[in-house]
């Protein structure tokens, strides 16, 4: 089936995004459209329809093509744990842990994997649109890489290459791709497309000839910069900084910890306009607030430890003493028991550790990875460990999480709970906060269908989707 890879000079310059706008542009045209990315790493992940988890880009790209979720469009994610190693997950499932170096050799038993499940989409589909991974330029990693080049030349799809013009140096970035390809690798890539353009869009037409002159790829695009883009969730860490919203309201801060995971669960109360929230990180004093929220992690122990360096312990037993609030989701739930264990080096080194007693509950990591959506309807699980203790007498929804005898403290295992406009407007009363109209999942399909207007606007589409093959 026809198929086009986008990769990318370099890590964060909107291949995710554009990949989801152009799924919505291909169904609008009503072609049965597929997302696929080959290799990813994120901790910002979704369970999907088929049981299993995926980056959360490619949830987001599934969504906007209007098909149901699967493990095969992400077949390989890696979950990083710590600076040098990650959990590795293959068709949806925990395969084991990896060093970045150890994992280097391991990609081409990888590549039979990734080729399956292109295949597996490929028959379901009109189109395959195929998301890269960092940079392409990355010849020191392209022996055994199934990420970028090394998938596009053994699937031989054809690549269009995106700059990022507001991080500056797009046409060195660009035309050094091409330079330090091989020329086979170089042969793969069609057209290119620069994105994120502020200002006058005519002011960089000679540069667009420039790029084409030094390469022989053909532009396809200057695309500007889609404010629309914050109604999104973002997959990269990096992008955390975005997702803060300082305005008049109920004042809420969250802890953003090195191992952070699906901080997406923050969006919703972070585009509530009656919402002050702001975003954290190890260094500074946790202020005067109404509410905390400690998001998930990928390593509970780790980040707990962090927690403590940075001194949150004290700030958050001040906080509840003064009748402040606090939420806890998922990693951050079994931050707020009496204790954390690992026994088996689930997360990292085998350990225990004091939790911060503002729930009684304590936690055991286990090997079995619980994924599932919600019951009713709202959030999803996906987590290691098994919470037991008095406070889940008292669930926070169903018979999930905990919440503390005077009711100020909540833990949940549910990502992705504030996004029912219901529930979050339910809460925001709870915790004396103004109910709005805001309706966070129809916030999301307008600036999908926004997106795809921009990319059929600045992108010659017919021309892109010509390079499919």
């Amino acid at each position: 089936m026809p198929a086009i890879m986008f990769q990318g000079t370099g890590s964060s310059v909107g291949k995710s995004l554009l990949v989801a706008g152009l799924c919505r542009v291909a169904r609008q045209r009503g072609l049965i459209v597929m997302p696929f990315k080959p290799q990813n790493m994120s901790n910002n992940a979704a369970v999907t329809d088929d049981g299993g988890e995926i980056g959360r880009a490619q949830a987001l790209q599934a969504r906007a093509a209007g098909v149901p979720s699967s493990v095969h469009m992400n077949p390989v994610l890696l979950k990083p744990q710590s600076e040098i190693g990650a959990q590795l997950i293959v068709h949806g499932r925990v395969r084991g842990t990896a060093r970045a170096r150890d994992y280097q050799a391991m990609k081409a038993g990888l590549m039979p994997d990734v080729l399956a499940s292109f295949r597996h989409l490929s028959e379901r589909a009109d189109l395959v649109l195929v998301e890269g991974a960092g940079p392409a330029s990355e010849i020191n990693l392209r022996q055994n890489d199934i990420a970028n080049m090394g998938f596009a030349r053994a699937a031989n799809v054809p690549v269009v290459l995106i700059g990022d013009i507001d991080r500056g140096g797009v046409i060195a970035a660009l035309v050094g791709t091409h330079t330090v390809l091989a020329a086979e690798d170089r042969a793969m890539i069609a057209g290119f497309i620069v994105n994120r353009m502020r200002g006058d869009v005519s002011l960089f037409a000679d540069g667009m000839t420039a790029i084409n002159a030094h390469t022989g790829w053909q532009a396809l695009g200057l695309v500007p910069y889609f404010t629309g883009a914050e109604a999104l969730p973002a997959e990269d860490a990096m992008e955390l900084s975005s997702r803060a919203r300082p305005s008049a309201g109920l004042r809420v801060v969250a802890l953003c910890l090195p191992m952070i995971a699906n901080f997406d669960d923050l969006d919703p109360l972070g585009a509530e306009p009656g919402v002050d929230l702001r975003l954290l990180r190890p260094g500074a004093a946790i202020p005067v607030c109404d509410l905390v929220i400690l998001p998930g992690s990928k390593s509970t122990l780790a980040d707990l430890a962090s927690l403590r360096a940075a001194g949150w312990d004290i700030d958050l037993a001040a906080h509840v003493r003064r009748g402040g609030r606090v939420l806890g989701i998922c990693g951050g739930y079994q931050m707020l028991g009496r204790a954390v264990a690992d026994p088996d080096g689930i997360e990292g080194p085998p350990g225990s550790a004091a939790g911060l007693g503002l729930l009684d509950v304590t936690t055991v990591l286990s090997p079995q990875k619980t994924l599932r959506r919600a019951d009713l309807g709202a959030g999803y699980e996906m987590h290691m460990g098994v919470t037991t203790g008095p406070d889940r007498d008292r669930p926070f929804r169903g018979e999930d999480g905990a919440v503390s005898a005077d009711g100020r403290v909540i833990g949940t295992y549910l990502h992705g709970v504030l996004a029912s406009d219901e529930l979050r407007g339910a809460l925001l009363a709870s915790w004396g906060g103004t109910v709005s109209d805001y309706r966070h999942e129809a916030a999301i399909e307008a600036a999908l269908d926004g997106l795809a207007a921009h990319l059929e606007a600045h992108i010659d589409i017919d021309a892109l989707f010509s390079l499919a093959r």
